[in-house]
């Protein structure tokens, strides 16, 4: 050390002498010299050691992307869903037919109207709730209530009752229904029966053409008779279906004029001149029409009609109005 210092050796003003002048150039240069190296080293690898022998970019280096290059773009958006596209449609669906059916009630006597979509799940309702006698509609719920009252007793209709009930569904002969109203316990007996069927909003009436319901209730006593879930067992909903899709071809109106070609139906319908409403009528349709694509329940129920053949033209139009909006 005391070697380097002699031979280096200071100005005796602290200028450095020749020697070491010389030396500290010679120094500048190796710092600068080793900085380059280490700029162009950074450089190499930047460059040259990012690449394979092939010339290609090596996965995972920083030359994959060069730091200006843009950001890839967002995924695109997929847009609706089936099912939120199908939603939309019923809703448009559900619009028209509203205004369809508001308008032509400013000039037809009253009613309402629900539809139940078993394939979709989808239930309409114009006025749901409003309640309505009857008439001899009533007698599904008897069916329904003879039946839940045989599967209690763990038995088969006797052949009695299976000729009453075919006579109450078929011809709507009165009798029958008043005698399978007795032997179930008449207002009691079937409100019970309503009740397992879910029919809230139906109060029996022991004058049983009067009972009062709506047309939500009938669109769910329809369901209840086709539902394997449902109270009635298969033997019973099988029958239900039997004396509903044969009824007297004078007693086919309402319901069964929307089906189509290769479709079938059920029907039950009900009519009476009202004293009590000037003799003015009402007329009701309840029943199912089903296909390869269809399987709907549809409930018509009206009152204050001044013909019975009036009654059943607007019956039947409500019902057309339904399925052309909803497209069923």
């Amino acid at each position: 050390m005391n070697r380097w210092r002699r031979s280096v050796g200071n100005s005796p003003f602290g200028r450095p002498t020749r020697q070491y002048a010389w030396v500290l150039h010679t120094r500048n240069w190796i710092l600068a010299v080793a900085a380059a190296g280490i700029l162009g080293g950074a450089a190499l690898v930047g460059v040259g050691m990012t690449r394979d022998t092939g010339g290609s970019v090596l996965a995972g280096t920083f030359a994959d992307r060069p730091s200006s290059a843009p950001s890839p773009a967002a995924p695109s958006p997929t847009g609706p869903s089936p099912e939120e596209l199908r939603k939309l449609a019923r809703a448009k669906h559900v619009k028209a037919l509203n205004a369809a059916l508001k308008k032509y009630a400013a000039t037809a006597p009253e009613f309402s109207v629900a539809v139940y979509d078993r394939k979709t799940g989808d239930k309409y309702a114009y006025r749901g709730t409003e309640k309505y006698e009857t008439a001899s509609v009533v007698k599904v719920q008897v069916l329904a209530c003879l039946l839940l009252t045989a599967q209690d007793d763990d038995r088969e209709l006797s052949a009695n009752e299976l000729s009453l009930a075919k006579r109450m569904i078929r011809a709507s002969d009165n009798n029958a229904t008043t005698a399978l109203f007795g032997r179930l316990g008449r207002y009691s007996g079937i409100t019970a029966c309503n009740q397992r069927l879910g029919l809230t909003q139906t109060r029996v009436s022991s004058s049983w053409g009067l009972t009062r319901t709506t047309v939500d209730d009938q669109v769910r006593l329809l369901n209840e008779l086709v539902d394997r879930k449902g109270p009635l067992d298969a033997g019973s909903r099988e029958l239900a279906f039997q004396l509903m899709s044969t009824v007297q071809t004078d007693q086919d109106w309402g319901v069964p004029a929307v089906a189509g070609k290769g479709e079938r139906f059920t029907v039950k319908n009900g009519w009476l001149a009202r004293s009590t409403e000037g003799g003015r009528w009402i007329i009701n349709s309840v029943g199912r029409v089903t296909g390869p694509d269809t399987d709907v329940s549809i409930a018509v129920l009206s009152h204050g009609n001044g013909t019975m053949s009036g009654g059943i033209a607007v019956v039947e139009k409500v019902a057309a109005m339904t399925r052309k909006q909803l497209k069923y």
